[in-house]
């Protein structure tokens, strides 16, 4: 009998049940065997199952980042996903890499060592496509690629890169940095072939075109950091953030952020007609009297009113209310 039953043998069985044609008892299974799982000694796995979960939950946080960059930058559709995250050797990554490709090789700074970005090319001709002001086609017939090429993906990349650190940041503080783009993956051997990595496949869509992004994270590059990435840490930083540092980090950043304020004179309307006949010298009457509060705004909401003068011979404006939520 197989693992998995279909819904008529289910039913089936149900239905014999039933009628005592079958014994509950016959389908006891001895658990007090021990199970034995096999190990490969030639391939030892370095990463655990808890280790590939917190790879991933970076990597989607990640995917989400990219997608909304090259959405904006492009200024077309784009879909960015992880679909696997796996561990494997170094030689399996690189004997599944086509020729010609696109290999960054990236500093992953502080950590020893580098990672591997590999776009396909179908997705990389569509991005050199789409930012040359094309409408992001991919390539009939694969060929190599130009120097101007290899200049705009290793701009694009090196954008890409710094979206990296925000995801990394419960982990460790990152500065990623491109130091080159291979086209071959002869000339992309960074470590021994044997030397086991974390595969992280993207599934990327741009307007009509898909294709794959892999990002291969070397096991000695993320050793010194192997035991903070354990999902029950990551949890546990989640769970526990709001402490009395992190609020004093999250107002100190606050403080720092830079808000446009306005101060509005006066508003009128007018019709497209008067509009078009204005000529230097015409008077508008706004609604606001001349000793009347005008609105201060923050970002897009009114916060104050307040009152047109100098000071220092320079235009200003003195608060006198401040509007809180309940007057709104």
């Amino acid at each position: 009998m197989g693992d998995i039953l279909s819904q008529n043998e289910i039913d089936r069985l149900l239905q014999q049940l039933n009628t005592g044609e079958l014994d509950v008892k016959e389908f006891k299974i001895d658990t007090t065997e021990k199970k034995v799982r096999n190990h490969d000694f030639r391939r030892p796995s370095k990463f655990a199952k808890d280790h590939l979960r917190t790879i991933q939950i970076i990597n989607e946080n990640y995917a989400r980042l990219l997608t909304n960059f090259l959405s904006g930058y492009l200024r077309t559709l784009v879909q960015v996903d992880v679909q696997t995250v796996q561990a494997m050797q170094y030689s399996e990554f690189t004997n599944s890499i086509a020729n010609p490709a696109v290999l960054g090789i990236i500093n992953f700074n502080p950590m020893p060592g580098s990672i591997v970005l590999e776009v396909n090319p179908s997705i990389a001709y569509s991005l050199i496509d789409r930012i040359l002001g094309g409408r992001g086609f991919a390539m009939d017939k694969v060929r190599g690629f130009t120097e101007i090429e290899l200049a705009i993906l290793m701009r694009l990349i090196s954008q890409m890169l710094g979206l990296m650190r925000d995801p990394w940041e419960n982990v460790i503080s990152i500065k990623p940095s491109l130091d080159r783009i291979e086209t071959n993956a002869q000339f992309a051997q960074l470590m021994s072939p044997n030397e086991m990595v974390v595969l992280v496949t993207f599934t990327a869509k741009i307007g009509e075109v898909e294709g794959l992004m892999n990002l291969c994270i070397p096991h000695m590059t993320v050793e010194p950091v192997m035991s903070k990435l354990s999902t029950k840490l990551w949890f546990s930083l989640i769970e526990h953030g709001s402490t009395e540092e992190s609020k004093e980090t999250i107002e100190k950043k606050i403080e720092e952020s830079k808000i446009p304020v306005s101060a509005v004179l006066g508003r009128t309307t007018i019709s497209v007609h008067d509009f078009l006949m204005l000529q230097q010298g015409d008077v508008l009457s706004l609604n606001t009297d001349v000793d009347g509060k005008i609105e201060v705004i923050v970002g897009d909401m009114l916060k104050f009113y307040g009152k047109p003068g100098a000071r220092n011979k320079r235009m200003a404006v003195k608060i006198t209310d401040v509007v809180r939520e309940e007057d709104y």
